[in-house]
C-alpha cells in the first residue's frame, strides 16, 4: 500500500469513528428534549445527578450516567468536582439552551436528534426499497421526523418569515397587509409557517395544505391554541383541486418541493391557485450549483438526508422526479419553466440552508 493510500485510509477511519461519536451523541440528545432534561436544567442552577433525578422524574442512576456523558461531551459543565460520583454537580453553562432547548432560537439544532432518530426506525424498510426500487411512506418515519421538522424550522418562521421572507417580495407583502387576502400554505407540516403568516399579516385568510393526515391535525390543534380558528385552516387536500382555483394572492412552499413526487405538476398547481398578479414563493435547500466531490459541509448535510429520506418517501409514487434533497438552483428553474412560469428570480434573502426564490406566471 503507498503512503497516499495509507493516509486516505487513516484519515476515513478516523472520520467514521469520529461520525459513530457523534451520532451516539445524538441519541443522548434526543433522550435530553423528549424526556424535558435540558428545560430542567436551563432553570435549575447547579445539581448532582440525585437532585436532578428528583427534578426530572427519572431514575438517579441513569440521570448520573446521561450528566456525565452530557459533560464529557461539552454540552454541560461540572459546576463542583468532588471525587465522588453522588455529590459531582453539573450546571448548563450560558448559552446553551438556545441551541438545545429554546424552541424560537435561531441556534436551536437539538431537533436534528428525533429526525435522526425517525430515519434510523425506518431503516429496515430503506434498505428494502434500495432493493426494489419502492419507496418508503412519510408515515414509515413515525412522529419524531415529523415533530423534528416542524421544530427545527420554527426559528426560522417565527423571526423571519413576515418580516423579512414575504417583504423581499414587496408587492406581494403590500397585498397582505389589505383586508381580504389570502394565502396558500402548501405541504405545511404542522403549520408553523401557516401560523407565522397569518400572525405577521393580520388581514389575511391562510390555507395551510398537506396530504399528511397527522401532521394536519397538529396543525389545527397548533392554531386553535394560537387563537386563530377560522383565519387560519388547515385540511388534506391536493392544490390541483379546481376549486381553488385563482385563490390566492400568495403561493408558498418550504422545504418541500425536493419532497414532491412530481415537483412540476405540484407548480403548475401552484401557479392554477394564483389571483391576478400573485406570485409563488419557495424555499428550498442551498446546495451548490454543482456537484462537486468531495462536497462541502452543507452539500454532505443535505446529500445525508436524501437516499434515506426524501428520496425514499418521493419514490413512493410512480413516475416521481425523484429530485432529493439536494436540489440545486437549475433544477428549480427548470421546474418552474416546465410549470409554465414566467420568471423565476433568486430573492436576496440571507439563509444559512434555504434559498429563496419567486416565480410569476
Amino acid at each position: 500500500m503507498t503512503e497516499i493510500a495509507e493516509s486516505r485510509r487513516d484519515a476515513l477511519a478516523e472520520q467514521l469513528f469520529g461520525s459513530a461519536i457523534g451520532a451516539l451523541e445524538i441519541l443522548h440528545v434526543y433522550i435530553g428534549r423528549k424526556l424535558g432534561l435540558y428545560v430542567v436544567l436551563s432553570g435549575s442552577g447547579p445539581v448532582t445527578a440525585e437532585v436532578f433525578a428528583d427534578l426530572a422524574g427519572i431514575d438517579a442512576r441513569y440521570a448520573r450516567e446521561w450528566l456525565e456523558q452530557q459533560a464529557a461531551c461539552g454540552v454541560l459543565d461540572v459546576a463542583e468536582e468532588t471525587g465522588d460520583p453522588a455529590t459531582r454537580s453539573f450546571l448548563m453553562p450560558p448559552g446553551v439552551a438556545e441551541v438545545v432547548c429554546e424552541p424560537d432560537s435561531l441556534a436551536l439544532v437539538s431537533p436534528l436528534a428525533p429526525m435522526i432518530v425517525g430515519i434510523s426506525q425506518a431503516m429496515p424498510a430503506v434498505l428494502e426499497a434500495f432493493r426494489s426500487g419502492a419507496g418508503v411512506p412519510y408515515q414509515d418515519y413515525g412522529p419524531d421526523i415529523r415533530e423534528g421538522i416542524a421544530d427545527i424550522n420554527r426559528p426560522g418562521f417565527v423571526t423571519s418569515l413576515a418580516s423579512e421572507w414575504i417583504p423581499a417580495l414587496p408587492d406581494i407583502a403590500d397585498r397582505l397587509r389589505q383586508q381580504g387576502a389570502r394565502v396558500a400554505d402548501l405541504g405545511c407540516g404542522e403549520g408553523v409557517s401557516t401560523i407565522a403568516i397569518a400572525r405577521g399579516f393580520p388581514a389575511a385568510t391562510v390555507d395551510g395544505l398537506d396530504l399528511d393526515a397527522a401532521s394536519v391535525d397538529a396543525a389545527t390543534t397548533a392554531a386553535a391554541q394560537a387563537g386563530l380558528t377560522g383565519r387560519v385552516t388547515f385540511a388534506c387536500r391536493d392544490a390541483a383541486d379546481p376549486a381553488l382555483a385563482r385563490r390566492y394572492d400568495l403561493v408558498t412552499l418550504f422545504e418541500t418541493l425536493h419532497d414532491m413526487a412530481h415537483p412540476v405538476a405540484a407548480l403548475a398547481a401552484a401557479k392554477q391557485l394564483l389571483a391576478p398578479g400573485g406570485a409563488v414563493l419557495i424555499g428550498d435547500e442551498r446546495v451548490a450549483e454543482t456537484f462537486t466531490a468531495p462536497a462541502d459541509e452543507l452539500d454532505r448535510f443535505n446529500y445525508g438526508w436524501s437516499a434515506v429520506h426524501c428520496l425514499a418517501a418521493a419514490m413512493t409514487e410512480p413516475d416521481s422526479a425523484a429530485t432529493g434533497t439536494v436540489i440545486r438552483e437549475g433544477t428549480v428553474r427548470d421546474y418552474a419553466t416546465q410549470a409554465g412560469f414566467s420568471r423565476c428570480t433568486v430573492l436576496p434573502i440571507e439563509h444559512d440552508f434555504w434559498r429563496f426564490y419567486r416565480l410569476d406566471p
